[in-house]
């Protein structure tokens, strides 16, 4: 008989592990309180993001944090209340971000990244997804000549360290490109390598429909209710059909992975950046080609299957704060000068929470302290991105199988306690 694996947390990490154990002829029983992806994984900006080898650095730049102090801007916001709760975390967030530090990480970082399309595209073709991706890039817009020079100057970094590809647009072809779009923008970088998803929560079911033709079950079910069975060996969980049980499990609960992990005795330092978005149709005949940043704004706008969707920069708050989509309404604002937005789409606006460790790198790898257990989570900005990669990795190491990219870095015990 296999043996049987619980994987908790139906994101697209979840989902994506679930896959890889499934296909290694492990009978998986995947367990979620809700649907697959309708938490953190349900919004985004919808890229596979190739481009993204440098994690994002807490800034250095003491008149930066200054202007962030008024908390007025679209790319950050904070709640005072919990800015005591969040100190620990964004001080060893500021740390590791130092030049140096941050460079080191990066280049610790980017195997991860680098692989990130072939492994999607493995679990796309055979979940028949392919309808879902476009492969054509996203770009950054320009109000001014100096942030597009210094972020082409980054970029051609990146393609001589990384091998990323990119192009610069100048004022014409930008217009070329985006016909609709308004206002003085100076030109344009665009990436193209990221591949983009135009209904990540379609993604991410679809995954979970190819998981379900392997033979693997999901159930609802409280996995914060994680306990070792009392010989040691094994491990359950309460669900919708009784306690399930099996002899290993993997936490890939995102943002709520703290809940248990704390309760084992882990003591990791784990942030949430929280992001909101909305929908809205496009006025008239308008069209958005392409997904596109408003550089020195710091929002997104994405053409996606629902309706152009707007995407937030991060916000610092307790996890599990009532919504506060002040950001949204600031980046709508914006948004409606540069592009024909017409009416919003949703009833409200969408908030999710994107688990963050201070070194910007996801825990990957056995726990270090009980048999069978696994951690799968810390996936910042990047967890739709590295969904398969990481199922991948966690299940050559469950099944002792040589890893194909060298997991030490990403390793759950390089945090004290």
């Amino acid at each position: 008989m296999s043996k049987v694996t619980l994987v908790l947390g139906a994101g697209i990490i979840g989902v994506s592990t679930a896959i890889h154990l499934a296909r290694r002829g492990r009978s998986v029983v995947l367990v979620d309180r809700r649907g697959a992806g309708e938490e953190t994984s349900f919004g985004n900006a919808g890229l596979i993001q190739r481009e993204g080898v440098v994690p994002y650095a807490f800034p250095q730049d003491l008149g930066l944090l200054v202007r962030y102090g008024f908390n007025n801007r679209i790319d950050a916001h904070y709640h005072a209340s919990a800015m005591m709760k969040l100190v620990p975390f964004l001080s060893r967030y500021w740390w590791h971000s130092n030049t140096s530090r941050h460079q080191v990480i990066a280049r610790a970082y980017a195997p991860l990244i680098e692989n990130s399309i072939n492994e999607h595209q493995d679990l796309i073709q055979a979940a028949g997804a392919d309808a879902l991706i476009r492969k054509d890039g996203w770009m950054q817009v320009f109000r001014t000549k100096a942030k597009q020079d210094a972020e082409l100057a980054e970029a051609a970094r990146l393609a001589r360290e990384y091998g990323v590809s990119y192009r610069s647009l100048d004022r014409a072809e930008l217009a070329a490109e985006e016909p609709h779009l308004r206002g003085d923008f100076v030109g344009a970088l665009k990436w193209n390598d990221p591949w983009s998803v135009t209904d990540p929560h379609g993604l991410t079911k679809a995954y979970l429909a190819y998981f379900e033709s392997l033979g693997g079950r999901f159930v609802k079910g409280d996995a914060t209710s994680l306990e070792q069975l009392p010989s040691g060996k094994g491990w359950h969980v309460r669900s919708d059909d009784g306690m399930v049980e099996g002899e290993d499990v993997v936490l890939a609960l995102g943002p709520w992975s703290e809940d248990v992990t704390q309760r084992l005795g882990y003591r990791y330092v784990l942030g949430v950046k929280r992001g909101y978005h909305m929908h809205y149709a496009p006025a008239g005949n308008a069209v958005l080609n392409n997904w596109t940043m408003d550089a020195e704004r710091g929002y997104f706008l994405a053409p996606m299957a629902k309706g152009i969707r707007l995407t937030t920069g991060a916000e610092f708050a307790r996890r599990d704060a009532p919504k506060s989509p002040v950001q949204l309404a600031r980046a709508e604002a914006v948004a409606r000068d540069i592009f024909p937005l017409a009416e919003r789409l949703d009833a409200e606006p969408w908030m999710g929470a994107r688990p963050c460790t201070p070194d910007m790198m996801p825990v990957i790898g056995k726990a270090p302290r009980h048999d069978g257990l696994w951690f799968a989570f810390g996936h910042a900005h990047h967890g739709l991105t590295l969904g398969p990669v990481t199922g991948r990795l966690i299940a050559e190491m469950m099944d002792g199988e040589k890893t194909f990219i060298d997991a030490k870095a990403w390793r759950p015990n390089r945090f004290a306690g």
